[in-house]
């Protein structure tokens, strides 16, 4: 499991510096806070992405997190994405 995180991590920056990642990551993590999408519908929106069982618990636990918070926290957690994409460090890509 954590090999598979590892190495998610090492290659999105280089699928964003590609052109091809940042708004598929974008949606991604809209998806994981946006409190309206269900977990069921989120699984299966992110089948692609799940290669196996061991990365859909992975999945579903992220998204566990989210669920029980209020409005304004999760908010404040798109205003921190957004800030992050914003940044000098995130500008390359």
């Amino acid at each position: 499991m954590k090999l598979v995180t590892v190495l998610m991590l090492t290659a999105l920056p280089l699928y964003c510096y590609a052109g091809l990642g940042c708004d598929l990551l974008d949606d991604v993590v809209n998806m994981t806070i946006d409190p309206n999408v269900d977990m069921t519908e989120y699984i299966n929106n992110m089948q692609e992405f799940l290669p196996g069982e061991e990365t859909e618990k992975a999945f579903t636990f992220m998204k566990e997190c989210f669920l029980p918070h209020s409005e304004e926290t999760l908010e404040k957690v798109q205003e921190l994405h957004q800030a992050i994409y914003s940044s000098f460090w995130c500008a390359r890509y």
